[in-house]
């Protein structure tokens, strides 16, 4: 695997976030620095008190739902503890939906615009879900 991986994570469905998710905590598991960047509508349920369901796209979303699948966010908790991951939430995204950092879940890291992220992201492997 890359040293370095860099997830742009935006969707709002199920499958895709799980994907990420699950990338990630590997990823972080088998030592590979991994940045997440949450943004758009990705973002919204990593906000404290959020427990909507991500919609699903398809049947795996319901199956990982029944099964008992960790749930993408538990992922990202695990990658954060496990690994070197960061989450860091879009500082754009945050001004448009009026939140501030106290208002995410503690996993989170700080507020990162998009510009530092790829700076960041430079010379290693980066993943858009």
């Amino acid at each position: 695997m890359s040293e370095k991986m860099s997830i742009v994570l935006v969707t709002g469905t199920r499958e895709k976030m799980q994907m990420a998710a699950m990338i990630a905590s590997v990823a972080a598991a088998t030592g590979t620095d991994v940045n997440v960047f949450l943004s758009m509508n990705a973002l919204s349920y990593f906000i404290k008190g959020n427990s909507d369901d991500a919609p699903v796209e398809g049947e795996m979303g319901t199956l990982m739902a029944q099964k008992g699948v960790p749930p993408f966010k538990q992922l990202f908790q695990q990658a954060v503890e496990l690994g070197d991951a960061k989450i860091l939430p879009c500082s754009m995204a945050l001004d448009l939906l009026h939140v501030g950092k106290d208002d995410l879940d503690p996993e989170l890291g700080p507020p990162t615009g998009l510009t530092r992220f790829l700076s960041d992201a430079e010379g290693g492997q980066i993943l858009t879900f």
